[in-house]
């Protein structure tokens, strides 16, 4: 959709930096720049040859469902130019960003880059900006259906044009962007100081299914508690309150998405004072 894909855009750019991180941080100790890199070039191809045509094919197959029901085939030529452009301008703008932050060691919030760009998408989808936005979503007919009030039931959407043409794109993409974030962490594993052991059981499958609680446990359940704090208590006092919840809770060191994301980079300077245990004192031997 228009309105989400300039924050997944960028959240693209970020995960594919950040987890090539470990790669990353090792050619720019060689004074290497991150644009002249396989990471960078294959980031430009997922984002020009996949990612961009899909969004463009939706908007001119489905210009209601792509607008969230705000416009129709007589969009802007301007904003039409504007929204191909940042699918690609955002998606280098995150890498970019998570690249910096590799650079100085903070893979961490390189991490936290995607995840955040995933929230404001996420947040979108479920409450957009009149707190209808998952409705928006699943709604399976068209733009003068809506406005015309017509009803269909969730599961309509499950079979509808839309949701066809999202199954082809998502068989295209996924596991292109999977595998390559998964392959790029694995590697980073053999230039960082990490446990062989724990890097040999974070198999690629492992490391795919801690992205997949990353996005769909924790950054979308992220979205749905937003959504039910601001229906609660209004824009505001229910964003300051997600806000608040969500530093203290995911974020913070040693909360669950600081735990999460050391499960996926195993990062030695934030494993011990989550994993390893210490000891309790005991009491002094005293030599004879």
């Amino acid at each position: 959709m228009v309105q989400v894909d300039i924050f997944w855009t960028y959240a693209l750019g970020a995960s594919f930096a950040a987890c090539a991180g470990r790669q990353l941080q090792a050619r720019a100790a060689k004074g290497e720049s991150p644009f002249y890199t396989p990471y960078y070039l294959r980031t430009l191809l997922f984002l020009s040859i996949l990612f961009v045509p899909s969004g463009v094919c939706l908007l001119w197959a489905f210009p209601g469902w792509e607008t969230m029901f705000a416009g129709d085939r007589n969009l802007p030529a301007w904003l039409v130019t504007l929204f191909c452009v940042t699918n690609i301008t955002q998606g280098i703008l995150g890498y970019w960003v998570a690249y910096k932050l590799v650079e100085k060691g903070k893979f961490y919030w390189a991490h936290l880059q995607w995840v955040f760009g995933y929230l404001c998408m996420f947040f979108i989808l479920v409450h957009g900006w009149d707190g209808t936005g998952w409705r928006r979503f699943f709604y399976a007919g068209d733009v003068e259906q809506w406005r015309a009030g017509v009803e269909f039931p969730l599961w309509a959407f499950a079979y509808s044009k839309v949701a066809m043409t999202l199954y082809l794109f998502g068989v295209l993409m996924l596991p292109v962007m999977f595998a390559w974030m998964s392959r790029w962490t694995r590697e980073g594993y053999a230039l960082g100081e990490v446990d062989p052991r724990r890097a040999q059981a974070n198999d690629p499958r492992r490391v795919i299914r801690l992205f997949l609680r990353v996005l769909f446990l924790t950054t979308l359940g992220s979205a749905i508690a937003a959504s039910v704090l601001i229906r609660l208590c209004g824009w505001f006092w229910g964003a300051a309150a997600f806000a608040v919840l969500f530093a203290l809770l995911a974020v913070r060191r040693g909360g669950l998405l600081h735990r999460q994301i050391h499960d996926i980079t195993l990062a030695p300077q934030t494993m011990e004072p989550l994993l390893v245990p210490t000891p309790a004192a005991g009491p002094e031997r005293v030599s004879p």
